[in-house]
């Protein structure tokens, strides 16, 4: 994902610089700077899922059966 930010990133800021045009250089900007800092829209691994680090042990219990005839 990061090659890809940095590509897109790198396309976009050429292509603003080329064209004089200042929302597809902010966007290449912004692009560039996630691949440099290799963060996301939310921060560094923002989507990952959380780990539980809980000290809880599942408990089991004895289930009893009754056969029905």
């Amino acid at each position: 994902m990061r090659w890809l930010r940095l590509g897109f990133g790198l396309y976009l800021a050429f292509n603003g610089w080329q064209d004089n045009d200042m929302m597809a250089g902010a966007f290449g900007a912004f692009f560039l700077f996630q691949a440099v800092t290799n963060t996301g829209c939310c921060g560094a691994s923002g989507c990952a899922v959380p780990q539980n680090k809980s000290a809880k042990t599942s408990t089991t219990q004895d289930v009893s059966f009754e056969e029905i005839k």
